[in-house]
């Protein structure tokens, strides 16, 4: 999905933190010595949490979508822009949902944020999106984009979530010398759990009797599926702003899973599943089942306040991915 802010909102949004901060906000928002840190995402934020580890009472954290909000359609409010402007550590995913940053950051009040972009920071690791045999095709660009579009969904990956990690802690350790000797165990103590799960995923895909999934909706997982050489079919690209699918799109996925055998229709966190009956309905047998993978990219802060985890998520998914493969 392409998310562009209009020049009205971008200009009202930044007008109020001007005023914000005219006003006396850095007043308003209690000095008091933490290390002020803002994620957009998730994993973002439970990455940060374990490389803090004991000294996370030592930081404000705030994790901007925390109400569900897709990633593809959040907006910043005032209030998200001053948070911004006045943190010591902000991350984002850098694609192309995360447009207004460029904007947000031109206006910071702490001249000494860091940052962290993820699509930056795993480099070469970025892909572009890519649509497959059978994927129904987005709409026209809007008139005038130019460039690339990267898959955002780099969390997805375990690989790069250890590059991430290495640059969080390395960040976080220029804005607080004091402990950042702390945040370097903390984080490779983390990214050994990283590789390790990693590890598992390789013996299981390995080990499985397929090595293709089909989604009946948008796929999120190309990472995850190109670290570990698995093939796919869905209905759209993970970025896609479509919900119902087309005639052809739904007879060739019904005839993939025919053609292949496949047992399981594979559909993402929160989806209505409409699709994914539909190719049921319309394959041969009618008997597959669904099986949810989840993209981490509908969590709340109940859901944080519950102990929602990255690993266990990404454990959780290597459960599904073992039945969906057998």
């Amino acid at each position: 999905m392409k998310k562009i802010i209009s020049i009205i909102l971008c200009a009202v949004l930044l007008a109020a933190v001007f005023a914000g901060c005219s006003a006396g906000q850095k007043t308003q928002q209690k000095d008091d010595g933490k290390l002020k840190i803002v994620c957009t995402i998730f994993p973002e934020y439970d990455w940060t949490m374990n490389i803090l580890g004991d000294k996370a009472a030592n930081a404000d954290v705030t994790m901007l979508l925390d109400t569900g909000a897709d990633l593809h359609s959040y907006q910043p409010t005032a209030d998200d822009l001053i948070k911004i402007s006045d943190c010591d550590l902000f991350i984002y995913v850098g694609g192309e949902s995360d447009k207004w940053v460029d904007d947000a950051l031109k206006n910071v009040s702490n001249k000494d944020m860091k940052t962290v972009n993820l699509l930056e920071t795993v480099g070469k690791n970025a892909k572009e999106e890519e649509v497959v045999e059978g994927m129904q095709s987005e709409e026209e660009e809007e008139e005038g984009e130019e460039g690339p579009e990267y898959d955002e969904h780099v969390w997805l990956s375990l690989r790069n979530a250890q590059l991430i990690v290495s640059e969080i802690a390395a960040k976080l350790g220029e804005a607080d010398a004091q402990n950042k000797d702390t945040y370097t165990a903390n984080a490779t103590a983390y990214k050994e759990e990283l590789s390790k799960l990693d590890s598992e995923y390789v013996t299981a895909v390995s080990t499985a009797k397929r090595k293709v999934l089909l989604f009946g909706d948008r796929f999120p997982f190309r990472y995850m599926a190109d670290d570990y050489n698995i093939k796919y079919y869905a209905a759209f690209v993970g970025c896609s702003a479509e919900t119902e699918a087309s005639f052809e799109t739904v007879t060739f996925l019904a005839g993939k899973v025919d053609e292949l055998g496949l047992k399981n229709v594979m559909v993402i966190e929160k989806s209505d599943q409409k699709i994914a009956k539909t190719i049921i309905e319309n394959t041969k047998a009618k008997n597959q089942k669904i099986l949810v993978l989840d993209s981490m990219q509908n969590i709340t802060a109940d859901d944080v306040k519950g102990g929602a985890s990255y690993l266990e998520i990404m454990q959780s998914n290597l459960d599904v991915l073992k039945t969906a493969l057998s």
